[in-house]
């Protein structure tokens, strides 16, 4: 553990910058192109911890995946290549690692034993786990069957006509990945849009693939075709510092080559219902995801109501955004978010103490929070939960406190940011 003394700012977030590869996408890149017949090369892929066990996860089945810096190049030679790993499958604390591959490994020729630290372990897996035993999966479970770790066994998969109980594109994606290997289509419905990154990869990877507003179908086809895959910067990542930007008056910050999918842009629309000065520039579409340049200036902001189909459109930037509503006039409340009970902590709850402890007027609810500003926060000792985004929502904090914020532990940010500080202090010059 490192703790991380953050001293109050004096000065302005002001410049231009670019954030890291999306971590959505950096995943299911390696995923798709190590599936995939041919050379895929892929262009500022994430870095982070969470990426790397799933590079790692492919390399173990027998994938060559050569890395330089933030390019990959990854020799596929298609799933009837992927060999039985010699030991069990680690996915260390990625969720998104786990869910898309119980997809995979569940329509693989050979047995395979999966695990997590502890955090993953306590995650729900039944989510993916029941759907893809209606299929025809063979999982069981050591322990708790909602779980890891868990075997798979080769079954023989059937396509399933599903419609999703949780807003969740993981499971969505494993389902997906498992209709490629099922001996018939498989029908996914949403009762909400969640990220459609899967989608649209697999359509440019070559995959028989139909999306109808809520629906989605994909007809039995393991044969992929290599392609290459330019990552977007991860607009979750970008948050972080908008919001500084947001409320450190005086502020000016543009971010280039963000990915704007539809199905990540919440936080920008929750930027303008709060009067936010904030605008994109510059849009163009790679391989079906939009990508674009987002520039904005401090403005003085008004409460707002957060609820319904936006949320999961935002849901890894509620943290921040909790952040952001302290700084706004009125009463914030957000609501249909109980999905974040069940990310690398419970989230609603570290959320609620780390902000309090801050000095935030902020109390949980069940689905959300209710955040009364424009506060003055004061600074503490605080807890990161070992959790990426509560971590970096507790530095950007330290940017308008009164005092010293003192960071339990920084490490976490890691696994979607490395590289956070230093940006952040050549914002602040």
């Amino acid at each position: 553990m490192a703790e991380k003394k953050l001293s109050p700012q004096k000065g302005v977030v002001s410049g231009v910058i670019e954030v890291p590869g999306d971590k959505s996408i950096s995943h299911r890149a390696v995923i798709f192109g190590s599936m995939a017949n041919g050379i895929t090369e892929v262009s500022n892929f994430l870095d982070g911890e969470d990426c790397m066990r799933t590079i790692d996860v492919f390399k173990s089945m027998g994938v060559t995946i050569e890395k330089n810096e933030t390019n990959l190049i990854i020799h596929g030679k298609g799933v009837n290549a992927l060999k039985k790993p010699s030991n069990e499958l680690y996915f260390g604390n990625s969720g998104t690692t786990a869910r898309l591959l119980l997809g995979v490994l569940a329509g693989l020729p050979f047995q395979t034993y999966v695990t997590g630290d502890e955090s993953l372990s306590k995650r729900p897996m039944n989510r993916v786990v029941s759907p893809l035993r209606e299929m025809g999966a063979k999982i069981e479970a050591k322990g708790e069957e909602n779980v890891l770790p868990l075997t798979i066994d080769q079954g023989q998969l059937s396509g399933i006509q599903y419609k999703l109980p949780v807003k969740s594109a993981q499971v969505k994606s494993a389902l997906l990945l498992a209709g490629l290997f099922a001996n018939n289509s498989t029908k996914i419905s949403e009762i909400t849009p969640t990220r459609d990154h899967t989608e649209h990869m697999l359509k440019a990877f070559g995959a028989d693939i139909v999306k109808h507003e809520l629906s989605t179908t994909i007809t039995s086809n393991k044969q992929l075709k290599a392609t290459n895959v330019t990552v977007p910067g991860d607009i979750s990542s970008a948050a972080f510092l908008l919001v500084g930007a947001a409320i450190v008056p005086n502020s000016k910050l543009s971010i280039s080559r963000v990915g704007l999918n539809e199905t990540r842009t919440g936080i920008i629309d929750v930027f303008k219902k709060m009067g936010a000065n904030i605008e994109i520039t510059n849009v163009v579409a790679i391989n079906g995801e939009l990508i674009g340049d987002i520039t904005i200036s401090y403005k003085e902001l008004e409460a707002t109501l957060i609820e319904g189909d936006v949320i999961p459109r935002l849901i890894d930037e509620i943290p921040i955004i909790a952040l952001l509503a302290t700084q706004a006039n009125g009463t914030t409340i957000i609501k249909d978010s109980q999905e974040l009970r069940y990310k690398e902590t419970d989230r609603i709850h570290a959320v609620v103490d780390v902000l309090s402890k801050l000095g935030a007027s902020i109390e949980g609810t069940e689905d959300g929070m209710i955040i009364h500003g424009k506060t003055q926060l004061i600074g503490g000792e605080v807890s990161a939960y070992h959790d990426h985004r509560i971590a970096m929502m507790a530095s950007i904090a330290s940017l308008i406190t009164r005092d010293e914020v003192i960071l339990d532990d920084d490490s976490s940010i890691d696994i979607s940011y490395p590289g956070f500080f230093q940006d952040l202090e050549k914002l602040l010059g």
